[in-house]
C-alpha cells in the first residue's frame, strides 16, 4: 500500500468510526493532500462535508477553503487565457491518463485558450464579479433577485440544481416568464463546460442535437464561471424513478425499455463522435416531452412527435474530448461517484468508453430494481470470468435481451463499443415492434408519467 492509499484509508476509518469528525484541522488536513494529488473535486467535497459536520473552529475552514477557491480560481484563469497556437492534441507522458486531473485540465486549457476564446457567445473579464446582488447570496434566498450579467437581467426563480461546486438556478430573462433559461453558477471558474458544448454543436447531427442539452453563452470572471443554459421543466429520469420508488413499486417494462434505446442512442452517438460525457447518471438526464399527441408510427425511426419525445443529457463538466489525446490513449482516473465506479476503476485498470456504458447498466438497473447494481464475478464457458449483475432478472420479462444487455456492456474492452451499441439498440428495437401492443402501452405510460411529474 503506498502512501495516498494508507491515507485515504485512514480518513476514512476515521469518519466511518466518527473519530474527529467536530474537528476542522482533520478536513484542512486531507483537503490538502487531495490538492496536493491533482485531486481537486475530491479536495473540494472535504472541505463541504467538514461545513456539514460544523467542525470547529469553522473560521479555519472557512479560511483554508477561502485560499482553495483562490488558487483554483487562478489556475483555471490562467490555463484558460494563454495562447498556444500548437494544433493536434496534447502530448502526455503516460498513455494512461487522469483526464480530470488538474494537470491534465491545466494542459488542455492551456492548449485550447485561443479557441475557446473565439466561440459564440464566450465572454470574459480579468475582474471578479461585481454585480449588485452577491451570487453568494443566492445560496441562501434567491428567489426573485435580479442578477445582471452581459447586459442582460436574469430574475432568479429558484434553484434547480446543485453539487460540490456549482449551482443551477431557474431564471427568467429581462423578467420574460416566456423567456427562462438555467444558470449554472461555478466557483472556480470552469470554461471546459463550455468548451465540450461547444464540441457537442459542432460533432452531433441536427436530428440528434436536442439530446444532449443547449449552452448559449459563457461569461467568465476571475473568481466564477456562469453558464447559461436552455431549460427544461419537466424533471429527471432520477425524478421518474424515485416516484416508483416512493410507491414501492417498480417502473413498467415498456418504460424501462423504451429509455433504455433512448441512453443506447445518446452513447452511440456520443462516441462515435469521440466524445464521452463521464457522469452518465439519472439526475443528469433530463426528460423531454412531445408537443403534440405521440402516434402508432414513428417511434423506432424517433420521427415526427417521437423526435421531440426523450431525454436531455446535461452537466458536461466531466466531459472528455477524445480527439484531444492520442488515438489508442485509456485512462486511469476514477470518478468517485459512489455506485458508478466502472469495472476497471474498481480493480484500477485502463477504461475508456466503460464510464459511460458502466453508467447506463447502472440506471437500467436502477428503472428495474429500484436500486443500485452490485455486480459479481463469474466464471465463463470459455475458462474466465465474466460480471454480471447480482439482481435476478423476473421470468416474465424479456429475459434474454436484459441478460445479454449487461452482459454486453459489463465486460467490454477499452474501445470496442461501437457497433455493440447499435446491435444492442437494434435488438430492444425489434422487441418493441414485435409486441402488437407495445407503443400503445406506452403511450399510456408516458402520458400518466407526464402527469404525474409535472403536478408534483
Amino acid at each position: 500500500m503506498d502512501v495516498s492509499e494508507d491515507f485515504e484509508s485512514v480518513f476514512r476509518e476515521m469518519t466511518e468510526s466518527e473519530i474527529c469528525l467536530g474537528h476542522s484541522l482533520l478536513y484542512v488536513w486531507y483537503a490538502s493532500f487531495l490538492e496536493s494529488k491533482g485531486k481537486l473535486h475530491d479536495a473540494h467535497m472535504v472541505y463541504q462535508s467538514g461545513f456539514l459536520r460544523n467542525a470547529k473552529p469553522v473560521e479555519l475552514l472557512k479560511k483554508a477553503h477561502a485560499l482553495f477557491l483562490d488558487r483554483m480560481s487562478g489556475l483555471v484563469n490562467a490555463c484558460s487565457l494563454q495562447k498556444n497556437d500548437d494544433c493536434g492534441f496534447v502530448e502526455f507522458e503516460t498513455s494512461h491518463i487522469n483526464p480530470w486531473s488538474a494537470s491534465t485540465m491545466k494542459d488542455l486549457l492551456k492548449k485550447l485558450g485561443p479557441q475557446i476564446m473565439k466561440y459564440d457567445g464566450y465572454h470574459s473579464s480579468q475582474k471578479a464579479y461585481s454585480g449588485k446582488v452577491a451570487l453568494s447570496s443566492l445560496q441562501n434566498s434567491s428567489r426573485n433577485k435580479i442578477i445582471d450579467i452581459g447586459g442582460k437581467k436574469y430574475q432568479i426563480k429558484g434553484c434547480a440544481g446543485q453539487g460540490g461546486f456549482a449551482q443551477v438556478y431557474k431564471a427568467y430573462v429581462n423578467s420574460n416568464p416566456d423567456e427562462v433559461v438555467a444558470l449554472k453558477i461555478q466557483k472556480p471558474a470552469f470554461p471546459w463546460e463550455f468548451y465540450m458544448y461547444r464540441q457537442l454543436d459542432e460533432r452531433i447531427l441536427d436530428n440528434e442535437r436536442s439530446s444532449f442539452g443547449f449552452a448559449q453563452r459563457m461569461h467568465l470572471y476571475s473568481d466564477c464561471s456562469i453558464l447559461v443554459c436552455d431549460y427544461r421543466a419537466h424533471g429527471t429520469l432520477q425524478d421518474a424513478i424515485n416516484s416508483y420508488v416512493v410507491t414501492g413499486k417498480f417502473m413498467e417494462e415498456e418504460l424501462c425499455i423504451y429509455y433504455t434505446v433512448e441512453m443506447l442512442y445518446m452513447l452511440e452517438t456520443l462516441h462515435g463522435a469521440g466524445i464521452i460525457h463521464g457522469d452518465f447518471k439519472p439526475d443528469n438526464l433530463l426528460i423531454r416531452y412531445a408537443r403534440g399527441n405521440l402516434t402508432e408510427d414513428g417511434l423506432r425511426e424517433r420521427s415526427g412527435p417521437w423526435h421531440d419525445q426523450g431525454l436531455c443529457l446535461v452537466d458536461w463538466g466531466r466531459g472528455i474530448d477524445k480527439r484531444l489525446f492520442p488515438e489508442n490513449a485509456e485512462f486511469k482516473g476514477d470518478c468517485r461517484t459512489s455506485g458508478f465506479r466502472c469495472v476497471e476503476m474498481q480493480e484500477n485498470k485502463p477504461w475508456t468508453f466503460q464510464v459511460d456504458t458502466y453508467g447506463l447498466c447502472v440506471i437500467v438497473h436502477m428503472m428495474l430494481h429500484n436500486s443500485y447494481m452490485e455486480i459479481e464475478k463469474k466464471k465463463s464457458s470459455g475458462g474466465g470470468y465474466i460480471y454480471l449483475p447480482k439482481s435476478s432478472l423476473k421470468r416474465y420479462w424479456a429475459v434474454e435481451l436484459w441478460k445479454n444487455f449487461f452482459t454486453q456492456l459489463l465486460n467490454m474492452s477499452p474501445g470496442s463499443d461501437d457497433k455493440k451499441l447499435q446491435k444492442l439498440r437494434e435488438s430492444f428495437q425489434d422487441y418493441m415492434c414485435s409486441k402488437p401492443h407495445f407503443i400503445k402501452k406506452l403511450k399510456e405510460l408516458l402520458v400518466k408519467q407526464r402527469t404525474s411529474l409535472c403536478s408534483a
